[in-house]
């Protein structure tokens, strides 16, 4: 069981009808609000960044027999039996 805790803050008017205003919006009551800005800046809701695949291009070639329109010989040279 969650136990909830009442308290009372000061905020300054700009600051409350911003958070109504992103309330209203956002279709969340103000305590879900605060408290998601809460959590967020504690560093519990940290937002995911997405994974980024790192390529590094290097040249190369073919090697000599190798034909890329036969995926069975590929196969057989990859697995060394060619």
């Amino acid at each position: 069981m969650l136990l909830c805790v009442r308290t009372t803050i000061d905020l300054n008017d700009e600051l409350f009808r911003a958070l109504k205003k992103l309330a209203a919006t956002s279709g969340l009551t103000l305590k879900q609000v605060i408290e998601q800005a809460v959590r967020q800046h504690l560093g519990k809701d940290k937002p995911k960044r997405a994974y980024r695949l790192k390529v590094r291009p290097v040249a190369g070639r073919l090697r000599p027999g190798v034909r890329l329109e036969d995926r069975a010989a590929l196969w057989d040279l990859m697995d060394g039996r060619a």
